[in-house]
């Protein structure tokens, strides 16, 4: 499976939950239970750098949410991950590069940090002054992490 692939190039342990990006809110609906979130901050926000955690359906499968009972999605205004997205339905959205060590930004830094296993990596740029998105709690707003 891809994502335990992803989990295990980045050390990351399966305990820890991780993102889903996708084009819509549609896409993740099966996954999320927004019956006891205010949905209007999310539409505001979407598509866009804010990562909100949703509770998570009982049909939410174990390598997304990890230990917790939510699932943190992302609806992203990125020109290729909304055309991936659409075609492929939501992706894990997570850094490229090993747990605890600093984001890789070039195609060679990915490579140097993963010689092996990566085996496509999307033509692009990546915004050099760009910060991780910005995490907050649907049912509460709280902030999680501080993003740009």
């Amino acid at each position: 499976m891809a994502v335990a692939r992803i989990r295990a190039l980045k050390r990351r342990p399966s305990d820890r939950g991780l993102i889903l990006v996708a084009a819509d809110i549609a896409q993740v609906q099966d996954w999320i239970d927004v019956s006891r979130v205010d949905l209007e901050p999310l539409l505001a926000s979407w598509p866009g750098p804010v990562t909100w955690v949703i509770p998570a359906r009982d049909a939410a499968p174990h390598w997304i949410t990890g230990e917790h009972g939510s699932i943190a999605v992302r609806i992203s205004a990125h020109p290729v991950v909304r055309a991936l997205c659409s075609m492929a339905g939501p992706l894990v959205s997570t850094s490229a590069n090993p747990c605890g060590r600093p984001p890789a930004r070039s195609r060679s830094k990915v490579r140097a940090y993963f010689p092996r296993g990566v085996e496509y990596i999307v033509p692009g740029s990546v915004d050099r002054a760009a910060v991780p998105s910005e995490i907050r709690d649907a049912l509460t707003g709280a902030v999680l992490r501080k993003g740009g």
